[in-house]
């Protein structure tokens, strides 16, 4: 496929002129944490856990639900087969997992845009997955167009590093067919780093060829980090580890994450969960090194708790951070990169408990020492709903996250004893030179929220945060210019594109 799209190009300079003549939107690099991360277990709780989860891996064991071939590798490296069970003998499963890189590069169309993944760094991805979106409208089913939309407005928010993948499920398209659009979009209406398809095999496979066509080649090199679950507990089904399995074959990163609702798919106690989590993430990421040693991965942990009175997910509670930062912990033992936290809430509308959850599980990720930030805006509603305006209101938020990851300046200027000599006492800072010097970068400033007098602001309509982040999404829309794209590798996705949905009629399934 990429030989097609080298023979078809031919509009380089086109590309190039219209690049000339386009809108640059800016984004901020990605996040380089300049403070330190917030460890809250010690080295006593750190070694039972990782001893109780090599327990779990040895005695109780994980299941590979029709996978004969994971099964036959399981039994070629050593382990123990039972039926669809493997039991991993002790270090087995972290020897295995030794050869996973501790940071990996994902390029991007843009190659400015390219992210690392890994040590200090944190990649901040939209919402993934919701069926349903939020307007001013009400609540609906996602289709097409709001994907797009969607995928535009994260094109166009600078604190975003990524794309995302589903960042909501547009249900006006056959469920086999509706991946590849999916991925056009990506390619076409963004420039920024995304995510593949793996909800089947062989759309994985179709996430790769496209990826060898849009890049001309992959040569080995990282253009996709894709979102493998585990089925807690300690389950591998065949769908998720054979999208594993394209994708690592072909050096394409993935996150290797534990669906964790506790007292529901884990236990209810913060050391319990963090055990199967590690068992499971080890057993995941030990099977991605059995397909290719070497292959991207990433310690994926997702973890909300659960109302035990009516059995609906919680967020932005005490349990889920503490495990999301001994999660980190353990992650950086391993020497992997660490994907947890987001705009997580349970609340139906962006109101005051969706921003309390919300702000609440954004900042445990900051300092928990995440490196890859999935649902990091425009969640809803337990991952149910993708909401517009919420998208643009926790978009504008991740400037703080920015900022607080720079920690505190102690340079000359930083000490800032010149206007302090300068004022004295009973003066004030307004007009000093350290001021007039520095105002324009002293703090940080949202670009959505209100500070106006109430006099003003009531003239202007009175209006709350959501109708301001509707105007603010209607003026990034009104300004969004589609990056710049070689025609002829246009032609050549379209034409894959079109082919693959020729072969095959469409499924809901």
């Amino acid at each position: 496929m990429a030989e097609t799209a080298r023979r078809k190009r031919g509009g380089g300079g086109a590309a190039r002129r219209a690049e000339r003549t386009s809108t640059k939107v800016e984004t901020a690099g990605t996040i380089l944490r300049n403070i330190p991360n917030f460890e809250i277990l010690n080295e006593e709780a750190l070694e039972i856990i990782e001893s109780n989860a090599e327990t779990v891996l040895a005695e109780i064991g994980v299941a590979f639900v029709e996978n004969p071939k994971a099964l036959n590798l399981w039994r070629e490296a050593g382990a123990e087969i039972d039926g669809e069970t493997v039991r991993i003998p002790r270090g087995l499963a972290r020897k295995l997992c030794a050869t996973a890189p501790s940071t990996f590069t994902q390029i991007a169309r843009n190659p400015d845009r390219a992210v690392e993944i890994g040590g200090k760094n944190l990649v901040l991805a939209p919402v993934y997955g919701p069926p349903f979106v939020r307007d001013a409208g009400g609540r609906r089913y996602a289709t097409m167009a709001d994907f797009e939309t969607f995928v535009k407005l994260g094109q166009m928010s600078p604190w975003l590093h990524h794309s995302g993948g589903t960042v909501c499920e547009p249900t006006d398209i056959p469920v086999n067919k509706r991946h590849l659009d999916m991925l056009m979009a990506h390619m076409t209406l963004s420039d920024k780093p995304f995510m593949g398809s793996v909800t089947e095999p062989s759309r994985a496979r179709d996430s790769i060829e496209m990826c060898d066509i849009l890049f001309g080649g992959l040569q080995d090199r990282t253009a996709m980090v894709s979102l493998i679950n585990i089925n807690s507990p300690l389950t591998f089904d065949s769908i998720m580890m054979g999208a594993l399995e394209e994708y690592a074959a072909a050096n394409q990163a993935c996150i290797i994450s534990p669906f964790i609702v506790g007292g529901a798919m884990a236990p209810v106690s913060v050391a319990g969960t963090l055990t199967q989590v590690l068992a499971e993430v080890m057993a995941g990421v030990a099977y991605s090194q059995l397909i290719r040693p070497g292959a991207p991965v990433i310690f994926g942990a997702f973890v909300t708790s659960i109302d035990m009175n009516s059995g609906a997910p919680t967020f932005g509670t005490p349990e889920a951070a503490q495990i999301t930062y001994g999660a980190g912990q353990l992650a950086r033992r391993m020497g992997l990169p660490y994907r947890s936290a987001g705009s997580f809430c349970g609340s139906k509308l962006p109101d005051a408990q969706a921003a309390y959850e919300t702000a609440n599980s954004l900042n445990v990720g900051l300092l928990a020492g995440v490196n890859f930030m999935l649902h990091a805006c425009g969640w809803l509603e337990g991952g149910l709903v993708a909401d517009f305006e919420k998208f643009v209101m926790d978009a504008d938020q991740l400037g703080a996250l920015h900022k607080l990851a720079q920690g505190v300046a102690y340079d000359e200027n930083a000490q800032a004893m010149d206007a302090i000599r300068e004022v004295g006492p009973g003066g004030h800072y307004l007009g000093c030179a350290h001021t007039q010097a520095n105002f324009k970068t002293a703090f940080w400033r949202s670009n959505l929220l209100d500070y106006k007098p109430f006099e003003t602001w009531s003239e202007e309509g009175a209006r709350d945060t959501r109708a301001l982040a509707r105007v603010k999404m209607d003026a990034m829309l009104a300004a969004y210019e589609e990056p710049p794209m070689d025609p002829a590798v246009r032609e050549a996705l379209k034409d894959y594109v079109d082919r693959r949905k020729s072969e095959m009629p469409d499924a809901n399934i």
